[in-house]
């Protein structure tokens, strides 16, 4: 005969201190000892706790904190894969992910990486969180699930698994009609320095959304600011480094003949990678396909 000792039961005002985010599994609250009768008790109209989402508990009668939110949409999300009790960590094994398969997505996720045109996240009514495709899971209260056949690899962000930048303003761009914050989503993943420009725009078609006008206008918007701010990086090394004073922007031509290299070239072979990863009917891959750059000045207008 098997005997299993009862679990062990803390004091419930325990369950909700120590400054951690207060929300709870009820299959967490269950390893504490406390039995479902008494969550739901404990949830009654006027109680001390209230569910947040299905099978998440808050653990105080007030509006939860944007901390709590997101742990809580990350547990809502996870709990399918969650067994109660995390895998205990042996010789060379790693404590398992607190939220395997899942993370933060969407305009959560660009506010977490650092964008300053992203709302603040108490102003968001949802929460995007980023799920495998199969997972039997559906939208509800502040927890928007957003499905995948691939998930990226998780970035931490302040204890949060969070979904990369580019594969974030996807799924951000996906629920936007507001054509000036999508300009301006895209325009700070690469003045701020967040993302590439080919990565983002990748996204962006993989996503489907490259047949939206409001959206393609902001791509080409996208690119000029990854140009310009390749140029400010060239400026700044010929400055720092105190280099030659260079001639920019010059059209090289062979004598006599149509232009060898130079802008042309390196221009056009911007435009073929960018038209790559566009599909066959986008109109930003007709503007790549259909662009020429304009002749500023020949090689031969320097010669002596």
């Amino acid at each position: 005969m098997t005997y299993n000792p009862p679990l062990s039961r803390r004091p419930l005002h325990e369950l909700s201190g120590g400054g951690r985010p207060r929300v709870m599994t009820t299959t967490q609250l269950r390893s504490h000892g406390v039995s479902t009768a008494e969550t739901n008790e404990q949830c009654r109209a006027g109680g001390p706790w209230r569910q947040l989402l299905p099978g998440v508990v808050l653990l105080h009668p007030g509006p939860p904190t944007s901390e709590e939110r997101l742990h809580a949409v990350l547990m809502y999300a996870a709990r399918e894969r969650g067994t109660g009790v995390p895998a205990q960590p042996g010789a060379g094994r790693p404590h398992a992910p607190a939220y395997p398969e899942v993370m933060i997505t969407g305009l959560a996720a660009l506010t977490l990486h650092g964008f300053s045109s992203t709302p603040p996240l108490p102003s968001l009514d949802a929460i995007d969180v980023l799920v495998p495709r199969m997972r039997r899971l559906r939208s509800t209260g502040c927890a928007r699930i957003v499905r995948t056949p691939v998930m990226p690899a998780p970035e931490q962000v302040t204890g949060v698994p969070v979904a990369p930048v580019a594969r974030a303003l996807a799924d951000a761009v996906a629920e936007l009609a507001d054509a000036g914050l999508v300009r301006r989503l895209l325009t700070e993943a690469v003045r701020g320095g967040h993302g590439d420009p080919t990565a983002v725009v990748r996204e962006l078609n993989q996503a489907r959304l490259l047949s939206r006008p409001h959206v393609v206008d902001a791509v080409e918007s996208l690119l000029a600011e990854g140009r310009a701010r390749a140029e400010d990086r060239l400026y700044r090394m010929v400055h720092e480094y105190g280099l030659p004073d260079p001639v920019w922007n010059v059209d090289l031509r062979l004598p006599g003949g149509p232009s060898s290299c130079g802008e042309r070239y390196l221009s056009q072979n911007s435009a073929s990678m960018i038209a790559s990863v566009l599909p066959d009917q986008s109109p930003l891959k007709l503007t790549a396909r259909e662009w020429r750059p304009s002749p500023v000045v020949t090689a031969s207008e320097f010669e002596p």
